[in-house]
């Protein structure tokens, strides 16, 4: 099975990727989860360590390596790496490689032969604003491959593309780019 690297940002669709992660983990995977400062806000990293049987970990964690170097060991050791949800800021971060955070850090340190998947999940005119749409054109120039959105009421009820896809539908691709 492939050791997957899943990043969660700080979005209202993060209870979706503990759903994740915990299907991962049943299908036999490794998943190593890396939060963002604001994903702690809405999920914490107990949660995802229970889920997953592997320590969480975010930028501020006592656990990391003292060199600091666990941006680097945590990318050679990915099969994949997939950002759900992935917020404008985060999305706008890793396409003009600014690494602000651990996870954002470690999107820049992984190799372009890994597979990257990203998952949008945001208001719906943020989506469409052309800034986001520049950033992920170029995050998909740069070899990532973007999963979603979906069309739908969103988490601030507006409706129109920006909801995160389903958990079902995400695996689905995962498994397939697993081959």
């Amino acid at each position: 099975m492939a050791n997957i690297l899943l990043g969660v940002t700080g979005s209202a669709a993060c209870f979706k990727a503990a759903t994740c992660a915990s299907q991962l983990t049943q299908q036999g995977h490794h998943v190593q989860v890396v939060l963002t400062p604001m994903a702690l806000e809405f999920v914490s990293a107990l949660q995802f360590s229970c889920l997953t049987g592997v320590s969480a970990i975010s930028h501020d964690d006592s656990q990391l390596d003292p060199a600091g170097m666990e941006h680097i060991s945590l990318a050679r050791q990915a099969d994949l790496m997939l950002i759900m949800p992935a917020t404008a800021n985060t999305i706008g971060h890793i396409a003009n490689g600014i690494a602000s955070n651990l996870l954002t850090t470690l999107a820049l340190a992984i190799s372009d032969d890994i597979p990257r998947l990203i998952a949008p999940a945001m208001n719906p005119e943020m989506f469409a604003h052309p800034a986001v749409q520049r950033n992920l054109q170029q995050l998909q120039a740069d070899g990532w491959q973007q999963v979603g959105p979906a069309a739908g009421v969103t988490a601030c009820q507006e409706e129109g593309a920006g909801r995160m896809l389903e958990v079902d539908e995400i695996l689905e691709i995962v498994a397939s780019v697993l081959g």
